[in-house]
């Protein structure tokens, strides 16, 4: 199983022929290839797979994910303070 969260594309730039972007995950900034969405601009919002952009989302589908993710953190953390 894999979990990907959404990032919001801080930059677009071109390595090597290959168009890439600098993201930033709810503060973790970090690079990924979006040659398989090609269309994205600055400001949009991705979902990332093995460092490729594999899916566009829209604002209000981004922050719902990263609610969910921060929830599920949350009874994460509950449990192993239990433990």
């Amino acid at each position: 199983m894999c979990l990907a969260i959404p990032g919001k594309v801080l930059e677009i730039y071109d390595e090597n022929g290959i168009k890439m972007g600098r993201i930033d995950y709810a503060g973790a900034i970090n690079h990924a290839c979006l040659e398989y969405i090609p269309e994205i601009e600055v400001g949009q919002y991705c979902i990332v797979h093995a460092g490729f952009a594999i899916n566009m989302l829209n604002e209000e589908e981004a922050q719902a994910a990263l609610v969910e993710l921060q929830r599920l953190s949350d009874i994460i953390a509950a449990e192993d303070d239990h433990t």
